[in-house]
């Protein structure tokens, strides 16, 4: 499958659900979202996907629809929004991502920890690279919910992006945006309304503080209506753009290949849907590329250390890895004096490299961290599945000089080694006929 490029219109605010249904609607398989979350435990859910009108307009409706007992009250606006100063009632939508009672049913099961989430993450079938976006969402979410909360990602627990419907929108998120390929994102400013909203800790300004820290942290921009009541952009929605949006700048020219329209759950003055397009950009012939490769700029950041702890070098690495550097890794060097001590390096996007060195400085003890753009030549890559007569595996596939060549992912080799107890270059050679 080729890679895709996304462009996220985000006029009327984007939430979890809208942006599930925005690429179902643009061909994400629904059979492996419905695996996927069936992988969540409890069972207290059902997943519908319709089609609904929006403002006189086709979109597709992602609904994930808890049972009588866990069942919120998202749609009682009046608890919601309440009144609006003027006396009029206050129209708005959370865009079915919850805020749930203090007095609800599943109150009690909304408040986990990180670690508990991505326990459920693991238990969930899907591919590696849909479980680490998956992941990379919720660091997102909980690094926003720390801030606001005075804690740690490690210490905050999750209130209403802890409970089963919202993680079920991210898992399904995650999922789709995998299985349409997608390579690169670009997004317009997010469009967000203003007013209160109840939540688990009483009434906040829309937009709510996690919204606020997510947009801070990251490079998205926000567009803020004082004249236009209602919550727009929900934290996981802003946490799903943060995490996938790969281009700080504005798309050039290009052609539109389809649409998704993801539906809403409540009536706006504004249509309330989020369109998705997918686009192919008008490209110029450059030499760097006539092998096969794209050129692109990226940014290195480095740092020499030599007081910190090899258990957190590990931790380091994992972390700057999950949060979407594009490679890191440390080599020796010896600083003044003939001190031994390791040299960080790690490539990122322009849109990661703020969030990548706050990560850099506060898990190791470096002072300072050098930075160059650089540019790169990245082939062409595709990814694919094949059957081995021993399950699925996953193989990458990359053209140069228009020939193809084919690697087995590295977890499905994993995977395959645990499962027959056969080599690690048997469980290669494997998939790599199978791929044939």
């Amino acid at each position: 499958m080729a890679k895709n490029t996304l462009y996220l219109d985000c006029a009327s605010g984007i939430s979890g659900d809208m942006f599930v249904a925005a690429l179902l609607d643009l061909g994400a398989d629904e059979k492996k979202v419905r695996r996927a979350l069936a992988g969540i435990p409890g069972g207290h859910f059902e997943i519908r996907i319709s089609r609904v009108e929006k403002s006189g307009i086709d979109c597709c409706d992602f609904d994930v629809v808890l049972d009588a007992e866990h069942e919120t009250h998202d749609h009682d606006m009046e608890y919601l929004y309440g009144k609006s100063g003027d006396g009029n009632e206050c129209i708005g939508d959370h865009h079915g991502e919850k805020h749930h009672h203090e007095g609800d049913h599943d109150h009690e099961h909304t408040h986990r920890t990180l670690a508990e989430v991505l326990d459920i993450l693991d238990g969930c079938e899907m591919t590696e690279n849909a479980r680490a976006l998956a992941g990379r969402i919720f660091r997102i979410l909980a690094d926003a919910e720390a801030r606001a909360h005075g804690r740690t990602e490690q210490t905050v627990r999750f209130h209403e992006v802890g409970a089963i419907d919202s993680i079920a929108d991210i898992v399904a998120a995650a999922v789709c945006f995998d299985d349409l390929a997608v390579e690169k994102v670009y997004c317009t400013p997010l469009f967000e309304g203003s007013g209160m909203i109840r939540c688990a800790h009483g009434f906040l300004p829309v937009p709510v503080p996690a919204v606020a820290n997510i947009i801070a942290a990251g490079s998205l921009k926000l567009n803020i209506d004082p004249d236009t009541q209602g919550e727009f952009v929900t934290p996981t929605g802003a946490a799903i753009a943060s995490a996938i949006v790969t281009e700080s700048s504005k798309a050039g020219s290009f052609s539109v290949k389809k649409i998704g329209l993801g539906a809403g759950k409540r009536l706006y003055s504004r249509p309330n849907f989020l369109r998705v397009l997918l686009i192919e950009e008008e490209k110029g012939l450059s030499p760097e590329g006539e092998g096969g490769g794209t050129p692109e700029s990226v940014w290195m950041l480095e740092s020499d250390i030599d007081d910190t702890e090899g258990e957190a070098f590990g931790y380091l690495l994992e972390r700057l890895m999950d949060e979407g550097a594009l490679d890191a890794h440390f080599l020796p060097v010896y600083m003044k004096k003939n001190r031994p001590a390791y040299q960080l390096q790690v490539l990122c996007t322009e849109k990661l490299r703020k969030k990548l060195e706050q990560i850099i400085f506060r898990e190791t003890t470096t002072i300072g961290i050098r930075r160059v753009r650089m540019d790169r030549t990245v082939l062409t890559r595709t990814e694919r599945e094949v059957e081995t007569g021993y399950g699925t595996s996953r193989v990458k596939i990359t053209r140069v000089d228009g020939k193809e060549r084919i690697d087995p992912e590295y977890e499905s080799v994993c995977e395959l080694c645990a499962k027959t107890g056969f080599s690690f270059a048997e469980c290669r050679a494997i998939i790599l006929h199978a791929a044939e």
